[in-house]
């Protein structure tokens, strides 16, 4: 499938009250044509892996051609140069996430991203770094404990930070790691106690709300 069939197609697909919808969600509807995920999912599959159309997706600058070009691009084949590339046009919480979790956690530079990104000033660049470690958690089946634990430091260090899109995807990450496992779960909640303690409003709402599911989960986890 060639790169204007597939805007061709794209723009078929369009659809307006979507988009309204998503800019109630916070998304930036600049450049987007308001498709659905899942209609997403479907067209990647009929494309298949495409390095290079991935590239070219991505470089259109459309919303929905650059979610669809993450899940077509081979994570085999992107390098660090790309990814800090790709993360600088980051301008929407979906387009980090879908990147995050459909290419960029799967690259052998995803736990090296996760950290640096973490200390970026930028919105959604330092969004990604969390959503890199949360994606981390429930993806990477090989990553050993000892790996996130690394993890736990930033994000306490981080949790002071009151924009929306970064303090979200902090208590996504620490919520995400400790629902992997008993060890990390204790680990996880020890981290929100003491993010509890800061004087920090955000701090505290990062905390609260994710006790409540660690705490959930561990139960689970002992039954």
């Amino acid at each position: 499938m060639q790169y204007k069939e597939i805007l061709d197609k794209l723009k078929i697909l369009s659809n307006p009250k979507n988009k309204e919808g998503m800019a109630r969600f916070g998304i930036n509807i600049d450049k987007t044509f308001g498709i659905s995920i899942p209609n997403l999912r479907n067209l990647a599959k009929q494309i298949g892996k495409d390095h290079q159309l991935a590239q070219d997706l991505w470089n259109s600058g459309y919303h929905e051609a650059r979610i669809l070009a993450c899940m077509i691009d081979d994570a085999s084949l992107i390098n660090e140069q790309q990814m800090n590339s790709w993360v600088k046009d980051f301008d929407s919480w979906d387009v980090c996430d879908q990147v995050c979790m459909n290419l960029f956690d799967k690259s052998k530079f995803a736990q090296k991203k996760a950290v640096e990104w973490s200390k970026r000033k930028e919105e959604f660049i330092k969004r990604a770094g969390f959503s890199l470690m949360a994606c981390l958690a429930f993806h990477d089946k090989k990553m050993k404990d000892e790996e996130f634990n690394k993890f736990f430091e930033i994000i306490k260090r981080e949790s002071t930070d009151d924009r929306n899109f970064v303090k979200k995807a902090v208590n996504w990450a620490l919520r995400q790691i400790g629902k992997r496992n008993l060890k990390l779960n204790r680990i996880a909640i020890q981290t929100a106690k003491d993010i509890q303690k800061m004087e920090s409003k955000t701090a505290k709402w990062i905390a609260a709300d994710a006790l409540r599911e660690l705490k959930s989960k561990k139960k689970k986890m002992k039954s």
